[in-house]
């Protein structure tokens, strides 16, 4: 008798809560306890995720587990078998729906479910009004008339502003060497798209089909293009291909756009909203997903979040982006346009751990003052990085190009660069880009508040994640060394050779490979063979350097890897390509030389395609000659008299062979 009282009492303490709750708020999120009446299986998860994101699980190593199944239908089914119940959106993550009722019969119905977990409220019922709480983006139109290209050498016509943007992060680097988004999909989860397929900007990825798919998470639609011009907007720095004057920093990429955000009011249920879009993003088999949308503050007071909230663990949207990077997905939120506000912090979900926060800069790096500060609430660098969003190039709803400012549009800028890079190098995981963008980063080594690890160098990015890839092996017959490596390259590149010998005090370059014809980045293998002559015993190391960029303004090498032999028995063979057999073959006079010197090939043959290369002691060419020789002793006159003081190395190949190698010195 006792216990029915209190049943009773507490029914009726359910239904008061309910009432005070509906006369605020009329939609609610809905979790469940468990999956138990799913009708999915782990070992069949081609029923509920698509081939790519199976895929991307696959190469990633990441498990499918309970979270990537369906919440069951029987008890979504019950759920909206309830009178006065409409039901809205479901979460796998979450295990959870939500729905809209006013009805607090409903409410209680809905409690008293076996398998339901809690019900909570999460926003009221969404007015009619049109009124939105999102201002239009102040787009300031920019001239046409000067649509001057950065470089004649780039594979895209920036224009002058364009390529400022992108310049500022070597992206164009990547750009040239064929990464350019091809095969990478991305998903935008913003507040609409408005006339995105009519707008000049994104007629590109229309008529090639780059739209994969769109989704409206609030009105339930598949129509995103009459809604609110932020996500075309943050589109546009992406996808945008309008040479001369505006190029997107990855316009061959394919896109998901999803509207998650509700501009007529602002509650949590947008978080849940957007949950559901990477959700989506996941199972399309989507590889980076950015947002520009984040959460502080609501309508309704009593749901605001603190900045204690900003954890990394709180918030709904948090725990969804933290979740979508466990998956495999590499995750770009903005920081957040409250630098100079009260609020002054990041906001939501740039405070997840595994989030890449982007702040933001413009295109001479200088930070924005309203770019959110950091760090989060429990003390993690944040923001990661940043890139352009001040001042930023976007399509303008009229169909002109202008240009806006927020960390709305450094994020998406950023996560195009870094699609780029990833396709470079699929076989890593996207934590792993995340952190070669940091380690690229402007300030890496002294990370603040206002741009984390700071503006990242895509080419440095590249070269980093380039070193770690690539391989090599030396092994030793007779006399004769044999170096193989594999790297990834285009025909623009070059790779040379360098080694260290018992007795040498540093590496010295003993010839030069050219990769193999391409003008996309590849995997690619080659062989170098040393044949050693006068080489003492002892141990010899050889290293690679892969010239990236052989541009003399932007010239960049790296070291891609190192390898070693023994040497046991001193060689004493005469080798064709022997640095330490000089004196049969060339020899420099004068030597140290100041204006005019001699270059002295003694030859037993007839050399048809003779080259002479001279390199400071950086490894940067600084000439190249070219001659037809006959046999015996020819005489080539050096023109050292432009060359900076210093010393050189000058090496003489027949056709790729080394005849032979020699110091110069320039007083």
């Amino acid at each position: 008798m006792m216990l029915m009282k209190k049943n009773l009492f507490l029914s009726i303490i359910v239904l008061l809560v309910a009432h005070a709750s509906l006369a605020q708020l009329s939609r609610f999120i809905v979790t469940f306890k468990h999956k138990g009446a799913t009708t999915f299986t782990l070992a069949n998860p081609s029923a509920f995720l698509s081939q790519r994101a199976i895929d991307r699980r696959t190469r990633y190593g990441i498990a499918i587990d309970s979270t990537d199944m369906p919440v069951p239908v029987a008890y979504i089914n019950q759920v909206k078998s309830i009178t006065g119940v409409t039901f809205l959106n479901a979460s796998r993550w979450l295990n959870a729906i939500t729905v809209d009722t006013t009805d607090p019969g409903a409410y209680a119905a809905i409690t008293a479910l076996p398998f339901v977990q809690s019900i909570s409220s999460i926003a009221a019922r969404m007015p009619n009004t049109g009124v939105g709480k999102w201002n239009n983006v102040n787009v300031i139109p920019v001239s046409t008339s000067n649509r001057e290209t950065g470089t004649a050498a780039d594979y895209f016509d920036y224009g002058t502003a364009s390529y400022n943007e992108i310049h500022l992060q070597k992206g164009e680097f990547l750009h040239n060497i064929g990464l350019r988004g091809q095969g990478m999909q991305i998903s935008i989860l913003d507040a609409g798209f408005f006339n995105y397929t009519t707008l000049d900007a994104m007629d590109s990825i229309v008529a090639n089909g780059q739209v994969l798919s769109t989704w409206d998470f609030v009105n339930k639609e598949a129509s995103v293009v009459e809604d609110h011009s932020h996500g075309m907007q943050c589109l546009s720095t992406i996808a945008a291909n309008i040479p001369g004057q505006f190029i997107g920093k990855a316009p061959k990429a394919s896109f998901h756009l999803f509207k998650t955000e509700d501009v007529a009011s602002e509650y949590p249920i947008e978080e849940f909203n957007w949950v559901c879009g990477a959700e989506r993003a996941d199972s399309s088999g989507t590889d980076i997903l950015t947002s520009s949308v984040a959460y502080n503050t609501f309508d309704n007071a009593a749901l605001n979040h603190t900045y204690a909230d900003m954890d990394g663990n709180t918030t709904i949207v948090t725990r969804g982006a933290d979740l979508a990077a466990r998956k495999g997905i590499m995750v770009f939120n903005s920081v957040g346009n409250d630098g100079n506000g009260s609020w002054h912090y990041l906001l939501a979900p740039s405070d997840g751990d595994s989030v890449v926060a982007v702040g933001a800069v413009n295109s001479a790096g200088a930070v924005w003052p309203g770019s959110s500060y950091g760090p989060s609430s429990d003390g993690r660098i944040k923001p990661d990085i940043a890139s352009v969003g001040w001042i930023a190039l976007i399509q303008g709803t009229g169909n002109f190009v202008g240009t806006g400012t927020g960390t709305s549009f450094a994020c998406p800028n950023m996560a195009g660069l870094a699609t780029c890079l990833w396709q470079g190098f699929p076989e890593v995981n996207n934590m792993r880009i995340v952190r070669a963008l940091k380690e690229a980063g402007s300030i890496a080594a002294t990370p603040n508040d206002r741009i984390g690890y700071g503006i990242p160098d895509m080419k440095l990015a590249f070269g980093t994640l380039l070193t770690q890839y690539a391989t090599s092996t030396a092994s030793l017959n007779s006399c004769t060394v044999t170096l193989s490596w594999n790297s990834k390259d285009v025909g623009a590149m070059k790779y040379e050779i360098q080694r260290k010998a018992p007795g040498d005090a540093d590496y010295i370059k003993i010839g030069e490979v050219t990769p193999l014809a391409g003008t996309t980045l590849a995997n690619r293998s080659y062989q170098f063979t040393n044949n050693l002559a006068n080489v003492g015993a002892g141990n010899l190391s050889y290293r690679i350097r892969q010239v990236i960029d052989t541009a003399a303004a932007s010239f960049t090498a790296v070291l891609i890897d190192t390898a070693d032999v023994t040497l046991t028995t001193a060689c004493t063979t005469t080798a064709t390509n022997d640095p330490n057999a000089n004196e049969n073959k060339i020899w420099i006079s004068p030597n140290p030389a100041q204006n005019e010197t001699s270059l002295v090939i003694r030859s037993e043959n007839a050399v048809p395609k003779l080259s002479v290369r001279i390199y400071d002691m950086s490894g940067r060419l600084v000439a190249e000659l070219h001659r037809s020789i006959s046999s015996g002793q020819t005489t080539i006159t050096l023109p050292v008299n432009p060359m900076a003081k210093g010393k050189y190395v000058v090496n003489v190949y027949d056709k790729a062979t080394l005849i032979g190698s020699a110091d110069l010195l320039k007083l």
